[in-house]
């Protein structure tokens, strides 16, 4: 491609161009060039994240055209001025902010998720569903030795988990946990309470027989049936669906609290008055912070996850569509994009 009389390098990237899920598509971008203070890193592997099938669906905040994906796992290719040269070929995953004004309450507060002008990756700016992506290099963290080739890619969500549920610590030893969904983010969740020395339950519709086969294998309790009514301390809801929530908020006991890590993407009805009846506490988080990235990292070299097993399937760039299509039908557990 020629621009302004020069050669550009193009590539293949998975791109919101318009409304709808129509608006989604396969096509050439410019290759990005390394600016100061950032990278540009090759992609491995990208996840397929619930938030990108609410942005193909016009469900989650966006600007078009963006390249789309945010679960990034690669390696350093380049790095721009006034960046560590010593990051070239590093296996590395990302934060997903891309900038932040840095001056708000919240920045200054250290809590960049909340930033009302932050510009995130895959959303407003390009992120990791093609070959190569352009990140900040403050955002980059090196993948623990311990990781094999792809697991890493769930680096992501398991931050945006250290989040909802570690800062501060949610569950105590003892504490009886129920998580509803049994997708990446449910499975995550399970894991991190049980290492928090809770007693977990991971609940799922019978459609979720595979899913939570994967769970019961890595030592968590799983069910299909509606639990008891006032039986958790901690409920948490990562099916991103009303009646999951319907099922959280009923099974906490009195006193316990509700904690919402799935996105909904739209209005729902759910018994609201239960947190009042109940005196629930009510939490969540948004996105990740650096500490919770911390987290994340600390919990994959200590061995208290493990995430190899919830990657369950890989497919090409060119076959973004089935894999979208699959993501958003529940089948699996994360789908990854392999871009090159």
């Amino acid at each position: 491609m020629l621009l302004n009389g020069a050669v550009v390098q193009e590539m293949l990237a998975v791109v919101k161009i318009g409304p709808g899920d129509e608006g989604v598509v396969l096509q050439a971008v410019a290759v990005p060039e390394p600016r100061p203070g950032h990278a540009l890193v090759r992609v491995s592997a990208t996840g397929i994240c619930g938030t990108d099938i609410h942005v193909a669906h016009d469900e989650y905040a966006h600007e078009v055209p963006v390249v789309m994906g945010h679960e990034i796992l690669g390696v350093v290719e380049s790095v721009g001025e006034d960046a560590d040269a010593g990051l070239v070929g590093a296996r590395v995953v990302c934060e997903t902010y891309f900038s932040i004004c840095g001056v708000c309450d919240w920045c200054r507060d250290g809590r960049p998720n909340l930033c009302p002008r932050r510009r995130s990756i895959g959303s407003f700016e390009n992120g990791g569903f093609a070959s190569l992506v352009l990140v900040p290099v403050q955002n980059l963290h090196r993948l623990p030795a311990v990781l094999g080739e792809i697991e890493g890619v769930l680096s992501e969500p398991l931050a945006c988990v250290a989040q909802c549920l570690l800062d501060p610590a949610i569950v105590n030893p003892g504490d009886r946990v129920l998580v509803t969904g049994p997708g990446a983010m449910g499975q995550l969740s399970a894991q991190v309470a049980k290492a928090e020395g809770g007693s977990v339950v991971l609940a799922g519709l019978p459609r979720d027989a595979e899913r939570l086969a994967v769970a019961a294998r890595l030592g968590i309790r799983t069910t299909t049936d509606i639990p008891a009514v006032d039986a958790f301390d901690v409920v948490i809801e990562c099916s991103g669906s009303a009646a999951g929530a319907a099922v959280a908020l009923r099974s906490a006991r009195r006193g316990g609290r509700y904690v919402q890590v799935g996105i909904f993407g739209r209005d729902i009805l759910v018994p609201l008055d239960l947190v009042l009846y109940k005196e629930l506490a009510v939490s969540s988080g948004f996105a990740s912070t650096p500490r919770s990235w911390r987290r994340a990292m600390a919990l994959i070299e200590d061995g208290l996850v493990d995430l190899a097993p919830l990657v369950t399937r890989q497919v090409p760039i060119s076959e973004w569509r089935t894999a979208f299509d699959s993501a958003a039908a529940g089948e699996g557990i994360k789908t990854v994009i392999i871009p090159q």
